[in-house]
């Protein structure tokens, strides 16, 4: 509806900005305007400000800017009709007469909200009296408190099959209006019109602007059809475009920016008794599109909570696929799934509150739920498996209106799927070798290999020739008469890595001079970090170090084995730099270049990784130009190194000596 800007003008001119926001934000006068904390995001100093002279309030924390028609619809979810209707019932100006007003039909909605109003007083009437003892029962041993009652207006329905037409009928309703807003079954079929309810627990149900606009009810009786009975579709009420308790949630929802979803009314009572006045729930059918738009407008991440069984896991699946099309930037939902058996209402009655705060704390995203959904679905061992799971998923994502929000989803499945691939290592055939200890290569995902491709190996081992030029050593320094203990840490540390902590314990200073290089070497062995750390520690105690005083601080530490595996570290000939002995000019000479070399190796790592990443990702000629480019790197570096150390490697019947750069 379009509203007159003279008619906005006037409600503005009759309420100051400071009156309206006023009742959310305690302000402050400074000086011509008034000062606050902030409604729209949590702060310790005042960065709110309402100007009444200019009409408007700026709030410097958020950037949110506007008037008192959009103050009520930032912090309360109204629309815009909603906001002016309300703020020109405070100021005391008519709302305009809308153009070609259909008469009869107004005359018959209002008759039918007094209907339904006159219902839902005599509900609770009956409730009060002695026809509803039953029911009060009921209510007590659901623990609800007397004021909770009277919020959501609780009631009863007597078993009688003509009390409330009677009532009605008493209140100048016709039977066709009864029937109109849901209270009458009647019908050509039907000789005597009857209530629809009857010996139920009723829970009013109303619209955005607290009218009742229907009723649920809850049975007494054990044998009945139906345990809930909601109310048919009428001119007021459409069950699929409303949610019990929306009204009361709304504002609290905007206060929390948070909102509830949960299954039954009982679950909404017992969760605003326990102080979750956030909560909602549809109307005894699943959710529908029209309820997640009018979530949205609550809160941007609507929580829905599920039973932790297989009936919540259905109903989760069901939601995902009605929220999917319709998702768009900042707007999604959240899954919150209780434990077996639980309701929330049974969850906060058994555990208490807090324990409804844990479970909606481990709320999981859509986007997880949809995948684990696909995963359950069908198996993912093989490559086609896994082909078939991306079908699935990239078919429901293909149903994502918005094309940020839908890409988004594609890349974040592609990396998944990527990862899904990458962690997943096939069997080995019965009869082949497997790992290294059968002399084979190490078994690796289809998405990418464990470690760089070593291509001579590889070529080797199809060969498997008894005439090799080469034998391949074992990486790992090695260690003569080593307790298990150290031969534990020996397996996880490279020979370079070993190489560059051991000048460092031989030649400390060189920290001096490269402490922050020191600082930021990455290792692959968790011990030599730790043991850096301790060094670098040290230092920083102790300035000037030498190789005997370091020695004697690290022993005193939780570091001296790895220092004993360093120090035992057998080197090549042309690394005798790391020894201490050698002179401080070869020494600093061959720390850059040991240095150099580590710092390259671990920046091809990473840009291996990053380049695997966008190719998955992207799957273009250019990303997969550039990974073919880094792993010819690796690999030329790799067998760089292997070369070196083999052709220089003694005789069988030479004492073996490692080289570790």
């Amino acid at each position: 509806m379009r509203f007159n800007p003279n008619f906005l003008d006037e409600i503005r001119a009759r309420l100051p900005v400071s009156q309206v926001v006023g009742r959310k934000v305690a302000l402050k006068k400074a000086g011509r305007e008034y000062r606050g904390l902030s409604p729209f995001k949590t702060e310790k100093s005042p960065s709110f400000f309402v100007n009444d002279q200019k009409g408007f309030y700026h709030c410097f924390a958020s950037g949110e800017h506007g008037d008192i028609f959009t103050f009520l619809m930032k912090t309360e979810g109204l629309e815009f009709p909603e906001a002016v209707e309300r703020l020109a019932q405070e100021a005391g100006v008519p709302m305009p007469k809308q153009p070609e007003r259909n008469v009869a039909e107004e005359d018959q909605r209002d008759r039918l909200y007094r209907l339904l109003e006159a219902s839902a007083a005599f509900f609770e009437e009956s409730l009060r009296s002695g026809l509803g003892a039953e029911a009060r029962r009921y209510i007590e041993k659901r623990g609800l408190q007397h004021e909770t009652i009277q919020a959501f207006r609780l009631g009863f329905a007597p078993s009688s099959r003509t009390a409330l037409t009677a009532h009605l009928k008493g209140k100048g309703f016709s039977l066709a209006d009864m029937a109109s807003a849901g209270m009458l079954i009647a019908g050509n079929d039907i000789p005597e019109p009857y209530d629809r309810f009857r010996n139920r627990v009723m829970f009013p149900i109303l619209d955005l602007k607290g009218r009742v606009i229907a009723f649920g009810g809850r049975a007494l009786e054990k044998d009945v059809p139906a345990k809930y009975l909601n109310s048919p579709e009428t001119p007021l009420f459409h069950k699929g475009h409303t949610l019990f308790n929306a009204a009361r949630a709304r504002s609290a929802a905007h206060d929390k920016n948070r909102v509830i979803v949960v299954e039954g009314y009982m679950d909404v009572v017992a969760l605003a008794e326990g102080g979750f006045a956030e909560s909602v729930a549809p109307l005894g059918t699943a959710l529908t599109e029209d309820q997640v738009k009018l979530l949205w407008r609550f809160a941007p991440e609507p929580t829905l909570c599920f039973d932790g069984d297989s009936a919540g896991r259905k109903a989760a699946d069901r939601a995902v696929e009605v929220a999917l099309p319709w998702l768009k930037p900042g707007h999604s939902l959240g899954f919150a799934f209780l434990p077996d058996g639980l309701d929330p209402d049974d969850l906060i009655r058994q555990q208490g509150a807090a324990a409804m705060s844990d479970a909606l704390s481990k709320a999981r995203p859509l986007v997880d739920v949809l995948w684990e959904r696909e995963l359950r679905a069908a198996p993912s061992d093989t490559p086609e498996q896994r082909a078939a799971l991306e079908a699935r998923l990239f078919a429901l994502v293909g149903t994502i209106q918005d094309a940020t929000v839908r890409s988004h989803y594609q890349r974040e499945l592609r990396d998944r799927l990527y990862q899904l691939g990458r962690n997943r290592f096939p069997r080995p055939m019965a009869g082949l070798p497997t790992g290294r200890q059968g002399g084979g290569i190490a078994q690796a995902s289809y998405a990418r290999p464990v470690a760089a491709p070593d291509w001579k190996a590889r070529d080797r081992a199809r060969l498997n020739g008894p005439e090799r030029r080469f034998t391949k050593k074992n990486n790992a320094p090695e260690l003569v008469n080593a307790s298990p203990e150290l031969a534990g840490h020996m397996q996880s540390v490279l020979p370079r890595e070993a190489l560059i902590m051991k000048t460092l314990l031989n030649h400390p200073w060189l920290i001096d001079e490269h402490s922050e290089a020191i600082a930021v070497i990455e290792f692959s062995s968790q011990p030599l970090t730790a043991l850096r750390d301790e060094i670098l520690a040290v230092h920083a105690r102790q300035n000037s170090l030498d190789r005997a005083s370091l020695g004697t601080q690290l022993s005193k530490s939780g570091v001296a084995k790895v220092v004993d595996l360093v120090a035992r570290t057998i080197t090549h000939i042309s690394d005798r730099f790391a020894e201490p002995d050698a002179s401080a000019t070869d020494v600093e000479a061959a720390w850059n270049h040991i240095l150099a070399l580590h710092q390259r190796q671990d920046a091809l790592g990473r840009a291996l990784k990053a380049a695997e990443e966008a190719w998955y990702r992207d799957c273009t000629e250019e990303a997969e130009t550039h990974l073919l480019d880094i792993k010819r790197q690796i690999a030329r570096e790799a067998s760089m190194d292997q070369m070196d150390t083999e052709i220089d490697q003694p005789a069988d019947d030479t004492p073996i000596v490692k080289r570790a750069g």
